[in-house]
């Protein structure tokens, strides 16, 4: 371990603007990610449900078929 150099004595070797302007980029990273995430969960959330009802999903199907039907109907 001889000639060991360091920048700024940082772990990463990293200056305090280089750690910085990482920093920033890591956190606007993760909030997009995290929003994406979130939104993703919703609309899966709505397409099907992770806790399905007391009749299982196939109650989902019937209440659909009846929702596809009345729309249909209202559109012809």
């Amino acid at each position: 371990m001889a000639n060991v150099e360091t920048r700024g004595g940082s772990l990463s070797g990293l200056s305090e603007r280089e750690a910085k302007e990482f920093h920033g980029i890591f956190m606007s990273s993760f909030i997009g990610f995290t929003a994406i995430a979130v939104v993703a969960h919703i609309l899966a959330w709505m397409w099907r449900p992770w806790l399905p009802p007391a009749k299982g999903y196939g109650s989902l199907v019937d209440g659909a078929t009846t929702t596809v039907a009345s729309v249909l109907t209202y559109l012809l």
